[in-house]
């Protein structure tokens, strides 16, 4: 992390465009505003736009705006994000997620440094310095033909990789301490963690990164047995095994009913497994499972489910 941060005073007093790179929850974000900040754009605005959160229909309008009447519901020109980080910092995250067709123009856009709206004819000056971060396999995307050779190579003018929390098992303890002080004053507690519980932490295999970290010590301040409950988790990861099958119920229902019912329970098993394994990074879920975001929410509904910290 030294490493990255020496980075990032080279390059914050420069306009180069920045590709921030590593697993879900290791702070990609931080990095990207922690360039913004250390750069003569800082009294600028820090927009960040979640390429995987944004339905695919809207994404162009969103990025670039459009022009009143540009198509059905255009009922007034709107400005895209990329206006109003006009003299500061765009933060596109999650950039694998562009489809080819916007990725095209995002690329003539860091090229010629201007854009049209969607409907419209004149063309916009961009100033503005663009961050993009992933947590893809970039080339493997590219060799797949999802992801452009070309604007890789415009993304990447500096690369930034930020590794996981298990590359750097020495930081947790710090890192827990500022999220423990953090939930004490926020949540009004005096918790403190045990030695114990700190082995513990430094033991896990963190597949969540810092964003992992950052939920399970919350947990332990709002939860009256939250260490224990860290324990028991890390208790049932070590010996876990599949509880004994039950005697299958006699049969009373149709098969119709029986083929509903199994794809219910199927799909929600499914949603559970992938939400869980994110760690309820909900546009993440939804890229695994190939469904848009607003259906991933309405499944959610339907099924009833809820993130760990508010079950």
């Amino acid at each position: 992390m030294r490493a990255v941060r020496t980075v990032i005073e080279n390059i914050a007093d420069t306009d180069a465009t920045v590709l921030i790179r590593g697993e879900s929850g290791v702070g990609k974000d931080l990095v990207a505003r922690a360039i913004h900040a250390a750069s003569p754009r800082c009294d600028g605005p820090f927009v960040k736009v979640n390429c995987a959160a944004i339905p695919l229909e809207l994404l162009e309008s969103e990025l670039f705006g459009h022009e009143k009447g540009a198509f059905t519901g255009a009922h007034r020109r709107k400005p895209g994000q990329f206006e109003y980080a006009n003299k500061g910092t765009i933060y596109l995250d999650e950039i694998a997620e562009l489809p080819l067709a916007l990725q095209a123009k995002l690329l003539h856009v860091l090229q010629d440094f201007r854009f049209s709206r969607v409907g419209g004819q004149g063309s916009i000056d961009l100033d503005t310095r663009v961050i993009a971060a992933t947590n893809r396999d970039l080339e493997h995307a590219m060799a797949r033909g999802e992801f452009r050779e070309d604007l890789y190579y415009r993304l990447n003018v500096v690369e930034i990789r930020i590794p996981s929390l298990r590359e750097r098992k020495e930081e947790i303890p710090l890192l827990a301490s500022a999220f423990l002080a953090r939930f004490n004053e926020q949540y009004r507690r005096n918790k403190q963690l045990s030695p114990e519980t700190i082995a513990r932490l430094m033991e896990h295999s963190w597949s969540g990164n810092v964003r992992e970290l950052e939920n399970v010590i919350r947990r332990m301040v709002v939860l009256t047995d939250g260490e224990q409950a860290f324990e028991a988790l890390l208790a049932r990861g070590r010996n876990g095994h599949a509880a004994a099958p039950r005697p299958a119920p006699l049969v009373n229902e149709s098969l119709r009913d029986i083929a509903r019912r199994g794809a219910r329970e199927a799909e929600r098993k499914a949603l559970i497994e992938v939400l869980d394994r994110v760690h309820w990074n909900r546009a993440e879920a939804s890229r695994i499972l190939k469904v848009s975001y607003k259906t991933l929410l309405n499944k959610i509904t339907e099924c009833e489910l809820k993130p760990p910290w508010r079950r």
